[in-house]
């Protein structure tokens, strides 16, 4: 596993994607490169029964923000946008001023973010957790990004004595909003005991899947499944739809036979099929086509480094990159139905303009340990 996640990191680099933080610099730096951590941590231990710090409060980081404060929890909280943290200031939070304000004031921190850029930025930037953060904090990250990113965060938080698990989820805004996500998490036993009690506030099913980097290695194998699955749908819904069957009644059978899967039960891309879904809101809400393109890419990166053939996989990374030139980014990922049903063949040869990704953050070169004398 660690030797996939050493290519992983080597392959991945070249794989673009930006993060929220480019507007952040008035906040803190805009650098979201790991620096050398100091090896002692001096600040005081944690207290039990402290404060949890949230940070990222998107589309699914608010409802689990608010499913951890329906539990009691008293919560301090960041985001780069002020009009998040005034939704959730309104609600009981306390806010923070960046992320090492977070630290300072907390003993759990969640973080949900939309790239690795962005989780770099807030763990270790100028003001990052990292900066402040206390003897015995637990970290959560319930990001999607590059498992061997996790396991860095995971080796400086353990020199600064804090405890690091990532956790990322499955379930979507709707499975959010309900408290009923799937949390895939990796780390130490003890760590993932202790970051239980706060998962299970937020959703329902916790699997710890081993050693940290596992939870991300995970949740990328489930998001290269459900893009292609969801294109599937949706390529079967059109059709049928051409063929002139109705949609309700097409879906229906569909999901009381053998083609039954979430993104055609519980997730369809036909607007009116199935209610409160984002494709019967015009496609708003949801999980953006952006961040299923900026998955595929961390998953044709594993599949490149563990020499893993994935032509579905790769086929439906390069339709939403085309979706992306399309202007599908910030539409929901079930928007694939719009786009092939408003397709024709022109529609679905590339643009001339080169797909625009931005640089991702690279890891600086950490020195290596000096030797202890007579070694």
């Amino acid at each position: 596993m660690k030797m996939a996640v050493t290519k992983i990191m080597m392959l991945t680099k070249s794989l673009k994607f930006g993060g929220i933080f480019n507007n952040s610099i008035r906040q803190f730096s805009a650098s979201a490169n790991f620096a050398s951590s100091k090896p002692k941590n001096d600040t005081p231990a944690v207290s039990p029964n402290g404060k949890v710090g949230f940070i990222g409060l998107g589309k699914m980081g608010v409802h689990m923000c608010r499913s951890l404060m329906k539990k009691g929890h008293k919560i301090v909280v960041f985001d780069i946008f002020p009009e998040s943290m005034k939704v959730m200031q309104d609600e009981g939070a306390e806010l923070a001023i960046h992320p090492a304000d977070v630290a300072e004031k907390s003993t759990k921190i969640v973080t949900m973010l939309p790239s690795t850029a962005s989780v770099i930025e807030v763990y270790d930037g100028s003001h990052g957790i990292l900066r402040a953060v206390k003897k015995g904090t637990l970290l959560v990250d319930s990001s999607t990004i590059d498992p061997s990113q996790s396991q860095e965060i995971a080796e400086l938080a353990e020199e600064l004595e804090a405890n690091y698990v990532d956790a990322p989820v499955s379930g979507g805004v709707i499975a959010a909003k309900s408290g009923s996500l799937t949390f895939m998490v990796g780390g130490d036993q003890k760590d993932f005991n202790s970051a239980k009690e706060l998962l299970d506030c937020m959703g329902t099913n916790i699997i710890h899947c081993g050693e940290v980097g596992t939870g991300q290695a995970v949740k990328i194998c489930n998001n290269m499944l459900l893009g292609i699955s969801m294109i599937g749908v949706a390529e079967t819904m059109n059709l049928g739809m051409r063929l002139g069957l109705d949609p309700k009644l097409l879906n229906k059978i569909i999901n009381s036979s053998s083609g039954r899967c979430w993104s055609s039960e519980i997730y369809n891309p036909v607007p009116g099929v199935v209610e409160g879904t984002p494709s019967s809101s015009n496609y708003e809400g949801g999980f953006s086509t952006s961040l299923m393109t900026k998955d595929m890419s961390l998953a044709q990166g594993a599949a490149i480094a563990t020499i893993s053939p994935t032509p579905l996989g790769s086929a439906a990374h390069q339709l939403f990159r085309l979706m992306m030139q399309r202007g599908f980014s910030k539409k929901d990922f079930s928007s694939v139905f719009q786009f092939l049903q408003e397709g024709t063949e022109e529609t679905f040869k590339p643009t001339k303009a080169k797909y625009e990704q931005k640089p991702e953050a690279k890891l600086k070169s950490r020195p290596p340990k000096e030797k202890e004398p007579g070694n």
